[in-house]
């Protein structure tokens, strides 16, 4: 009996201990000096990336799109934190590019307890020309537990449809079914008269290529 309480003691403090793990490269950024106004749409996205894209979808040639892991940042740092839900409260947000993937971060206080949280996703285009946003991993600190997150999520998927607009109902079930069940879609956007395409998609260190095409 000993040795099984032993046994039961190693495996609770590993998993504890595995869940509280902080990675080595979470670091939120100050969101206070990212966007001291508070609330405010970021200077990147109004001036920086906006234009770029406009400005390349007008001009109806192929043309790339680069998007920085910093301004990124900086537009999630407008979202409004902490985020509050049944009791859980979201915070902390970061994003990284790494070659090949996005890792979205962000810490989860449950009831006094921290526990940091990453979602790792791969964009890819494939021969068809279809866009998919797979998530690759679901972490709590170094746990993996990415089938009962996709559970989870879609329940709450559900839960947001029910509440969001018919004109946008479209956009979210296209991609909710891309991260749920690896399900592509055309990466096809439309700018005043003109529509685009996602060719292509790169992630690299600290950054993100689109190549975009004119689409009919």
């Amino acid at each position: 009996m000993f040795f099984w309480l032993c046994i039961d003691l190693v495996v609770a403090v590993t998993v504890l201990a595995l869940l509280l793990y902080r990675p080595g490269r979470y670091d939120p950024a100050d969101l206070e000096s990212a966007n001291p106004e508070g609330g405010q749409v970021s200077s990147y996205l109004t001036h920086e990336l906006s234009p770029q894209f406009y400005n390349g979808a007008q001009r109806g040639e192929p043309f790339d799109l680069v998007i920085t892991q910093k301004g990124v940042n900086e537009i999630v740092a407008g979202w409004g934190w902490p985020v509050m839900s049944e009791g859980v409260m979201l915070y902390a947000p970061a994003v990284l590019f790494v070659p090949g993937s996005v890792v979205l971060m962000g810490t989860v206080n449950i009831k006094g307890v921290e526990l940091v949280v990453s979602i790792e996703l791969r964009p890819s285009i494939d021969e068809h020309g279809l866009s998919n946003l797979s998530v690759s991993q679901v972490k709590i600190g170094a746990m993996n537990i990415t089938p009962l997150a996709k559970m989870m999520t879609k329940r709450m998927y559900a839960q947001r449809m029910a509440a969001a607009s018919e004109d946008s109902k479209a956009l979210y079930a296209k991609i909710a079914a891309s991260l749920l069940n690896d399900e592509p879609f055309e990466p096809v956007f439309k700018v005043d008269d003109r529509k685009v395409r996602i060719e292509k998609i790169t992630v690299h260190q600290e950054k993100i290529t689109a190549h975009l095409v004119p689409a009919p």
